[in-house]
């Protein structure tokens, strides 16, 4: 499919977007719910029941004509592969900050994360974006700036993942219709599947494992874990081979708020006032986004409405 796709192909694309973005908003409450399981142990779990849903789908939806294709191409999977442990960083990382009390600053995470889709969308994909997206971005920068040295800490969750997942959306751009969104979740998960493992063993040595000991709730929502975790990335990568990568970085803001109210309003998380100022600043960068994607908007039906010379 082309990239300059139709006008009915982009709305599916901004609608699968947004669908993708409400889900991974709402995911720290899920994985609260999960306590006492640990990170490690959750994450191996998504992964695990990730590949389950994955392959019942490819079933149902008599998909392993496109999946053996794709085993054909070296290539290809060499590029699942590095989608698999990129996304395997963003999810643990996630999980940590999620359960360690660091809700606040996974979505410092993603209010930076699509000024970072930008970036990669302009240096390696060379999309161009305009003047005002420039001053977003540096006022980003400036806001990473403050919130380290006044905050006094690294914000080393925020920062892997924006990294991780920035990275990651611009490999699924680049594989593009090539793969297919569940033939891609489906290998990623695979790779991942020993990875999985090994964090198993490791937590049945040390604090135990916790899946069917807890309640029969707790139980439900663990196996849950796997269409909670591929159902937003399936949705990413259908709306991602859509749209440009510069319209996603608009979409992203939708998952940092939801997680920011999370996180103060329900969690309680400490706000100081050196992490406020940071945060200010990064709600500037926002608002030149938003204005500038408004202004385009509206550049663009008026050059669509324009009478023919």
């Amino acid at each position: 499919m082309s990239l300059e796709a139709s006008p009915r192909t982009r709305a599916a694309g901004a609608a699968y977007s947004v669908a993708a973005y409400l889900i991974w908003g709402l995911l720290p409450l899920y994985f609260l719910l999960l306590v006492p399981t640990g990170p490690w142990e959750v994450v191996a779990a998504r992964v695990v029941f990730s590949l389950v849903f994955c392959l019942l789908l490819l079933t149902v939806a008599r998909g392993w004509r496109r999946i053996m294709a794709i085993i054909r191409q070296p290539r290809l999977l060499a590029w699942t592969a590095l989608a698999g442990v990129l996304i395997y960083v963003n999810w643990q990382v996630f999980l940590i900050g999620t359960l360690s009390g660091h809700v606040v600053e996974t979505a410092l995470g993603y209010f930076i994360n699509p000024i970072t889709t930008v970036l990669l969308g302009v240096f390696v994909l060379r999309e161009r974006i305009r003047r005002l997206q420039w001053v977003a971005i540096g006022v980003a920068v400036v806001a990473v700036v403050v919130i380290i040295v006044a905050y006094g800490s690294f914000p080393w969750i925020a920062l892997s993942l924006t990294a991780s997942f920035g990275t990651y959306g611009l490999i699924k751009k680049k594989i593009g219709p090539a793969v297919d969104a569940v033939s891609g979740l489906t290998l990623e998960s695979f790779w991942l599947l020993p990875i999985a493992v090994v964090q198993l063993i490791i937590v049945a040595q040390t604090t135990g494992i916790t899946f069917g000991t807890v309640s029969t709730w707790h139980t439900v929502l663990m196996l849950f874990a796997g269409i909670a975790t591929a159902v937003p990335l399936l949705l990413f990568a259908s709306g991602a081979r859509r749209i440009n990568l510069t319209v996603i970085g608009m979409i992203q803001f939708i998952t940092p708020i939801m997680q920011f109210l999370t996180g103060v309003l329900l969690l309680h998380e400490p706000m100081p006032p050196e992490r406020w100022i940071g945060f200010v600043i990064v709600w500037i960068a926002v608002g030149v986004f938003v204005i500038d994607l408004l202004r385009a908007g509206r550049r663009g039906r008026r050059t669509r409405v324009a009478p023919v010379a």
